[in-house]
């Protein structure tokens, strides 16, 4: 099955193999942590990077948006990127190119380098984006303490929703004119703005991608040490989310789940940070609460209790057309 490298073989294989010890690095690979932070005269520069290689509508659109979520959701705001696009032989690289370059400057940031050429082996596009920023508060996705509650920003869902309407609309029992709101959630694929309004007040944030919201809270849960109580019935579905998950059989909360932000923000300073959100017209719902972790970091999800690894959706389906095709 195609997805993430589990957690223990990060941990056995990558975590403690990261080539020359370098002082100025304050954050490196970790459990759960989706961006570096590095010392730098202006602060911290923070560094992420983000392939796309199943989606096969809009890759530049969400390659550019997902590796610049990673910096936001850590305090920064994204400033360069590079790209490396893979290609199968024939494919067009300008409708690529021109998406890469219209979502770079969405946010406000500088495509500055990368690498291009065709692959015989590949049957779809293959992006990966590497994103940079600058910060003076790096916020960690460990950052979470007990008693803190949980925000979530718009939605569950949301990219899933998009490529479950562009990828197998067609295939699927949903209302056209559904599916077309549903593929326009690609334009709220970026968290930069929620990022910079929350950062103000979190002690965590994250962006959830593979395995939808219930995979991006459990990384924080890992990272932070803690245990995450969820009221699953709080957690934001769109209708149109709803309406291709049971049409696809798959969970809204564990679909690709960039467009939401999750934070932990202390009590004391909830409502000041709901009230920045909806003052620039985010909306979000607090979902749950921070508690101490008692044997091990743990999500308990409603009445579903997750140790291990979330598994996205979405990959049971592309593997299915390629079977087919």
């Amino acid at each position: 099955m195609p997805g993430k490298v589990s957690p223990s073989d990060l941990l056995e294989h990558v975590f403690d193999r990261t080539g020359a010890a370098d002082e100025t690095v304050t954050q490196g690979p970790a459990d759960g942590e989706d961006a570096a932070a590095i010392d730098w005269p202006g602060g911290t520069l923070v560094v992420s990077s983000d392939p796309i290689s199943l989606a096969a509508s809009q890759v530049g659109t969400l390659g550019v948006h997902v590796a610049c979520n990673d910096v936001a959701a850590s305090g920064a705001d994204p400033r360069w990127l590079t790209a490396v696009v893979m290609l199968p032989e024939e494919t067009d690289l300008e409708p690529i190119s021109r998406d890469l370059d219209v979502a770079a400057q969405a946010v406000g940031a500088s495509i500055v380098g990368g690498h291009s050429e065709y692959v015989d082996a590949l049957d779809r596009p293959l992006v990966s984006l590497t994103a940079m920023g600058s910060t003076e508060a790096f916020i960690p996705t460990g950052g979470a303490e007990p008693g803190d509650r949980v925000v979530l920003t718009k939605a569950a869902g949301l990219e899933g929703t998009a490529i479950l309407a562009a990828d197998f609309g067609d295939d699927l029992e949903v209302d056209a004119a559904a599916c077309e709101r549903a593929e326009a959630f690609l334009e709220e694929i970026s968290v930069v703005p929620d990022a910079r309004l929350v950062r103000e007040y979190a002690t965590a944030m994250h962006d959830p991608t593979e395995g939808g919201v219930a995979a991006g809270l459990l990384e924080v849960a890992r990272a932070s040490e803690c245990r995450l109580d969820i009221d699953r019935d709080a957690v934001p579905v769109r209708e149109e989310t709803a309406a291709l998950c049971a049409a696809a059989g798959v969970d809204p909360l564990r679909i690709f789940g960039s467009g939401a932000l999750v934070a932990t923000v202390p009590d004391d300073d909830l409502e000041a940070c709901l009230d920045a959100l909806s003052g620039a017209g985010i909306e979000a719902a607090v979902i749950g609460t921070v508690r101490e972790a008692v044997d091990r970091p743990e999500l308990r999800l409603g009445d579903e209790t997750i140790t291990n690894p979330v598994e996205d959706d979405l990959y049971p389906l592309w593997s299915a057309v390629d079977t087919a095709e």
